[in-house]
C-alpha cells in the first residue's frame, strides 16, 4: 500500500511538470493555447482531484491496515505470554512429578535398606 501510494504521488508530481510545460507551450504560441491548452487543462484538473481523492483513499486504508497489525502483533504477544506461562507450568508439574518419583525410588531403597539392616 505505501507503494502505491509512493506511486500516486510521484504520478501527481508528473502531471504537475506536464501541466507547467504546457503553460510554456501554450505561451509560446497563444492563438492554438486556447483550443488545446483549455481541453488539456480541463482533463489535468480533474486528473489532479483524482490523485487527491485516490491517494485520501489509499492512506485511509494504510492507517486501517497499520491497526490492523498492531491490534494483531498485540494479540499474538498476548498469546505468547499465555503460551510462556502454559509452558512454565506444564515444566513445574514435569519438575513436581519427576521429584516425586525420585522421592519414590528414595524411600523404597531407604526401607529395602532398613529391612536387609533387621534380618
Amino acid at each position: 500500500m505505501i507503494a502505491i501510494v509512493s506511486d500516486l504521488e510521484r504520478q501527481a508530481c508528473d502531471l504537475e511538470e506536464k501541466i507547467i510545460n504546457e503553460q510554456d507551450i501554450a505561451k509560446l504560441s497563444p492563438d492554438l493555447a486556447g483550443v488545446l491548452y483549455g481541453n488539456f487543462a480541463a482533463h489535468s484538473i480533474l486528473r489532479r482531484e483524482q490523485f487527491v481523492v485516490a491517494i485520501a483513499e489509499m492512506q485511509e486504508k494504510l492507517v486501517i491496515a497499520q491497526d490492523e497489525i498492531r491490534e494483531d502483533y498485540k494479540n499474538l504477544k498476548g498469546f505468547e505470554l499465555t503460551q510462556e506461562a502454559r509452558d512454565k507450568v506444564d515444566a513445574l508439574e514435569q519438575s513436581r512429578s519427576e521429584h516425586a518419583v525420585l522421592d519414590e525410588i528414595g524411600s523404597n531403597a531407604h526401607r529395602q535398606k532398613k529391612f536387609k539392616e533387621t534380618f
